[in-house]
């Protein structure tokens, strides 16, 4: 690997693509940056595309059935302290109730606050009385136990809470740079342990995540290799991540096979960002539509339930879904500069020009590079309508069967939609189906779930 010298706090990686067969394939040339000041990346919020990290590359590593490693979150719980007040009861709850119960206040203040013109009734905290279910009710973000507001006040009452949603919304307080596809699968997974995973925290990494990522990126070393290069600015960095895609799309056109292809993409009138396993196109001639193919990989030699199949086929068809609105020339160029507060005029770092002009297409701007980046897109066909889930034995990557299906245009803008619906506020999260509740038993969050223990109403589809 070529490391550039240390002269400032933010670098990209060069990721040059190593010959899977020295006779057929060539060097490709991926863009990344690291950040010793830990600054967070707008293109993704679990991780960092053209990284091993990617928003997109946190697989469901094997069976929710079979281990706690199993949904698609990535999470690390944070440790709080109880404070016993001496001569008053208590009720003694876990770190985990009072992680989300500290959360639960915080949510509620900010939705209290964010209504002035209701009137609510101050708070009384039982002094013994503190079980989950109230718990849970105070992370809602539609306040209740408030006065009624006066007939003449409902027209501004409806404005005021359609605001208040809006502002109040997952996806503003968590997702304000736009959505991962990892995020739609993980909601649709169980969109109450997607709550719980924003309102209380992550999770720590196990043993099997660890085994599954080191094998995507074993993967990923077999086409491409990673150099240090330094950025200056916000669009350079943009400009990097759009490169990552142009070349992964010439080394695709040239040699049939790329891997970890980072997508950009207005799906749903939301920005939404990916990360493709891996890209092939087909032998013959007389097909020309690129197969997708996402690699998962299992601790026990069988083959996942249903669900998992299924929210894998939905990982698959969002990013068909977004590939093909790329290649319809669906990128709102004017509107990714302003949502990301982007200059499409600024200069380019010298490294960078230079290195596009390297590469054959010279750009000075960010708006060049952009430009680019849509004739690419317009180089290529919509992706093939059949998809592939390969399932891979974590021990030693034998292949344990693959999932061909058919691409569903309707079923996967319901889903999204209806993820949407939950991200955006326009409804509370849904619980995981009856016959689905094995998943509850390998979900951190159970124990404060009110799922569990059958305390809950799910919300009205």
């Amino acid at each position: 690997m070529t490391t550039l010298e240390h002269h400032s706090s933010i670098f990209c990686l060069l990721r040059l693509s190593i010959p899977l067969d020295a006779s057929c394939m060539t060097l490709r040339t991926i863009f990344m940056y690291l950040s010793s000041s830990h600054e967070h990346d707008d293109f993704s919020q679990q991780a960092t595309l053209g990284n091993i990290t990617y928003s997109d590359s946190p697989k469901m590593t094997e069976s929710p059935s079979e281990s706690l490693s199993d949904s698609p979150f990535n999470r690390n719980i944070d440790d709080k302290k109880n404070d016993i007040v001496p001569e008053i009861p208590i009720e003694i709850v876990s770190e985990e109730e009072m992680a989300l119960l500290e959360a639960a206040l915080v949510s509620a203040r900010a939705s209290f606050s964010a209504i002035p013109a209701i009137r609510c009734s101050t708070f009384s905290f039982r002094s013994n009385v503190r079980s989950i279910k109230s718990i849970t009710a105070l992370s809602k973000r539609r306040l209740s136990g408030c006065s009624e507001p006066d007939i003449e006040d409902s027209g501004s009452l409806k404005s005021a809470q359609k605001k208040t949603r809006m502002a109040d919304s997952f996806l503003h307080r968590f997702r304000k740079k736009g959505l991962s596809v990892t995020d739609i699968t993980a909601t649709e997974w169980c969109e109450k342990q997607m709550e719980f995973v924003l309102l209380v925290g992550k999770r720590k990494v196990s043993k099997a995540m660890k085994k599954g990522s080191a094998r995507h990126a074993k993967l990923e070393e077999e086409v491409v290799k990673k150099v240090k290069v330094r950025i200056k600015s916000i669009e350079d960095r943009w400009a990097l991540k759009l490169l990552n895609f142009i070349t992964g799309v010439n080394q695709l056109l040239s040699e049939g096979l790329t891997r970890e292809l980072p997508l950009i993409g207005f799906a749903e009138g939301v920005w939404m960002v990916g990360v493709i396993d891996e890209i092939r196109m087909p032998v013959t001639e007389t097909i020309r539509n690129p197969l997708l193919v996402d690699t998962k990989t299992r601790v026990k030699d069988t083959l996942p339930a249903e669900p998992q199949r299924r929210n894998g086929r939905l990982q698959l068809m969002c990013y068909k879904y977004m590939w093909d609105d790329l290649v319809a020339d669906k990128f709102p160029s004017n509107k990714f500069f302003d949502f990301f507060s982007l200059n499409p005029h600024h200069i380019l770092s010298d490294e960078i020009r230079e290195m596009t002009a390297n590469s054959g297409f010279p750009a000075e701007t960010l708006d060049d590079v952009v430009r680019y980046y849509r004739n690419t897109c317009s180089m290529l066909s919509p992706a093939h309508d059949q998809l592939l889930l390969r399932y891979e034995l974590q021990k030693d990557h034998s292949l344990l069967g693959e999932d061909e299906f058919a691409y569903d245009s309707d079923w996967v803008k319901n889903q999204i939609q209806g993820c949407l619906e939950f991200w955006l506020g326009e409804r509370e999260a849904s619980y995981t189906p009856e016959e689905e509740r094995w998943k509850c038993g390998f979900c951190q969050y159970s124990s404060v779930c009110p799922a569990k223990n059958g305390n809950h109403n799910d919300p009205p589809s």
